[in-house]
């Protein structure tokens, strides 16, 4: 995974935010989108595109297309900023082989504890029954 090549296959997008902010929000397009396409990327190999496109198959549009978005700053600069930061992020997970997961069994011990608590539950419950019965 190329950082430098991703940001460059990346589009930005500047659109006016909503929410409170009075004129500022009214005339300024500072909310920033971020556009990448996963297919036709070039800094991903075959492996790690299949990875990302599994990871995040919830995030992306029909298209395949990843889009990120930002406006939490009054500065388009800032938000171009942060979202750039998140995408490099959300990807860098994405890629991550999972660790493969150990089978373990259980130590003697445990196995020792589970029977003598079980040993003691049946003796318990055999102390209840009423002795001149059977």
């Amino acid at each position: 995974m190329d950082k430098d090549t991703l940001i460059k296959e990346a589009s930005y997008k500047a659109v006016r935010s909503s929410g409170a902010g009075g004129q500022n929000v009214n005339k300024v397009a500072s909310k920033v989108e971020l556009h990448f396409s996963i297919d036709s990327s070039e800094a991903f190999s075959e492996e790690e595109k299949q990875r990302v496109l599994k990871k995040l198959a919830s995030r992306l549009t029909n298209d395949g297309e990843l889009i990120l978005q930002c406006d939490e700053s009054r500065s388009q600069h800032k938000n171009k900023e942060i979202v750039t930061h998140r995408f490099l992020e959300l990807l860098t997970q994405a890629v991550k082989k999972p660790k493969p997961r150990k089978k373990t069994k259980p130590p003697k011990a445990a196995k020792l504890k589970r029977l003598r608590e079980k040993k003691m539950r049946s003796e318990k419950k055999a102390g209840r029954k009423d002795p001149l019965k059977d």
